[in-house]
């Protein structure tokens, strides 16, 4: 059966054995479905044209793709974090968030243009600004947050220009937010089923699972008599990633599946376990203990790393199996013929 008798002749052959069954109208002797009765005709199989995949899956590499999603939300996390520290008179913390944030954004643009093939093609994306794409308001984000993000770091290292600093710093904290959170708008506006109906929650899950990683990255860091407030932010963000996640899951019903199973499924249940121990350690050991606190930043680092690079193979194979693609549609269909016949 080929891709199109899949998703055309799939359900308009259900509409047919329907009709055939229950008949339309008195002039042919038909009488109307009972409730209870099950239809002959049975459900087609979920095959494709020459067992290719429905969608053409993203020809995306785990170590840019992924690495570019769980290092742009360690960055912009840590920005927001930084500006706080330095607000607060937390000097050691903010300069280990500034300097992180640094060097993941450093990171996260190299693991994109790595993806892309040469970075001609990252300029390219800056040519114009269309504000209904989130590819390409994310490249000019990234655009204005990287010499934001590097001139807070340097001149923090170096103590010149501190008033130029405190500027950047409060410039990056401001575009933090968006760099934390638009991989996942630009994930969920794909057709891959998996992340693209996750699209209500996904951003939650990015920005909880960054806010943990940027906390992390302070208790490895900086002098525990300085990381009360990251350790606070490290349980809400955990706390955050793994509600929002659960939640996607609960509502995705079988598009769920990619993110339990295989590959994904095990990053995402170490991503549960080392979130959870990773907050917990550092919340009640942290204060007390510096190896607590570096153990417990290491595993919120983990955990977030875990979150995004399952997130991606769950994606990458919803978009291999047909049926991710095809069940959807047919339910979709089913259910508009249920409310145009009002359920009968």
């Amino acid at each position: 059966m080929s891709t199109s008798d899949v998703t055309k002749d799939g359900v308009t052959g259900q509409r047919e054995g329907r009709d055939a069954l229950i008949g339309q109208g008195t002039g042919r002797g038909g009488r109307r479905k009972r409730r209870g009765e099950q239809a002959m005709v049975p459900e087609a199989e979920f095959t494709s044209y020459y067992g290719k995949p429905v969608l053409n899956a993203p020809v995306w590499a785990a170590a840019d793709v992924a690495a570019y999603l769980f290092l742009g939300g360690l960055a912009g996390a840590g920005s927001v974090l930084a500006a706080g520290a330095e607000l607060t008179g937390r000097p050691a913390a903010a300069r280990a968030l500034k300097i992180s944030s640094l060097v993941a954004i450093a990171g996260s643009a190299a693991a994109l243009i790595h993806d892309l093939g040469r970075p001609a093609r990252f300029v390219n994306m800056l040519r114009v600004m269309k504000p209904t794409s989130p590819m390409s308001v994310g490249s000019w984000v990234l655009a204005a947050y990287g010499p934001a993000a590097g001139a807070a770091a340097v001149l923090d290292v170096t103590g010149l220009f501190k008033p130029l600093g405190r500027a950047a710093t409060v410039g990056a904290a401001a575009l933090g937010p968006v760099v934390a959170t638009y991989t996942a708008v630009l994930i969920a506006d794909t057709a891959v089923p998996a992340w693209h109906e996750g699209y209500r929650e996904m951003p939650l899950v990015f920005v909880g699972s960054g806010t943990a990683a940027a906390s992390g990255v302070a208790l490895l860091a900086a002098p525990a008599a300085e990381t009360a407030p990251m350790r606070s932010a490290a349980v809400l963000g955990a706390g955050l990633d793994l509600a929002a996640a659960r939640l996607m899951e609960r509502r995705l019903g079988m598009l769920a599946e990619p993110y339990r199973q295989g590959k994904a499924g095990k990053l995402m249940r170490a991503a549960e376990i080392l979130s959870v121990a990773g907050a917990a350690g550092g919340a009640l050991l942290g204060g007390r203990s510096r190896i607590a606190a570096a153990l417990g930043g290491a595993a919120l680092l983990a955990g977030s790393a875990c979150t995004r690079f399952g997130i991606f193979h769950a994606g990458m194979r919803s978009a291999q199996d047909p049926k991710y693609t095809v069940v959807p549609q047919r339910e979709r269909a089913n259910a508009r013929d249920t409310a145009k016949t009002g359920g009968a």
